[in-house]
């Protein structure tokens, strides 16, 4: 993990352009959106002054249920189930006030590089005007406390600054998440360079 802050540098409001017919809320999983274990995952992305950023984008990348990833390179799944059971990705714009929703399967546990488990998560990039980059960082779930424990790249993350990708639970199949930007130390969420 690399210690740096966010870039405030303005590249112009260009990433909605070509993208907006392609987002997507509500994350299918083996060609359908209608499963009766489905997830909503609700919250809200604010800058370091703690105004909300409306003109944001937010894209998933995650495992099945079963921790299986609609990708070839899974080798876990073969190609027919890649291309049959696709999706895992999504994408939202934020909104309002900053906010977001979607609605997904929760995501199994996939293999660390060390052949360990990792805890249940989704892959998010966030793209906003001012980024030079897309930021990229985790989303666990707080009610996954043990897998969270046993998770390497949580691992890395100083504890006191975990709690910023962990996504709390406010009903049953419901969590909630906020996504902060050029904050202090402890407030803003923690991002990867990958």
């Amino acid at each position: 993990m690399i210690e740096r802050t966010t870039t405030s540098q303005t590249v112009g409001p260009y990433l909605h352009i070509g993208l907006a017919p392609r987002n997507c809320a509500d994350i299918p999983f083996g060609g359908r959106t209608d499963q009766p274990d489905r997830i909503v995952v609700d919250g809200a992305v604010f800058d370091g002054d703690g105004a909300p950023l409306t003109d944001g984008m937010i894209e998933i990348w995650q495992a099945d249920a079963a921790g299986r990833f609609a990708h070839p390179d899974d080798p876990r799944s073969s190609l027919d189930e890649a291309a049959r059971d696709a999706s895992g990705f999504g994408r939202i714009p934020t909104g309002d006030e900053g906010r977001f929703r979607f609605t997904t399967v929760k995501p199994g546990r996939v293999p660390a590089p060390d052949g360990s488990l990792q805890a249940p998560h989704l892959v998010v990039a966030f793209f906003a005007r001012g980024l030079l980059r897309h930021l990229s960082t985790r989303l666990y779930f707080a009610d996954e406390s043990e897998a969270n424990g046993e998770d390497f790249v949580l691992g890395l993350v100083p504890a006191a600054r975990r709690g910023t990708l962990i996504a709390q639970a406010v009903g049953p199949m419901r969590y909630r998440w906020t996504l902060t930007l050029q904050s202090d130390a402890v407030g803003e969420t923690v991002f990867f360079d990958f």
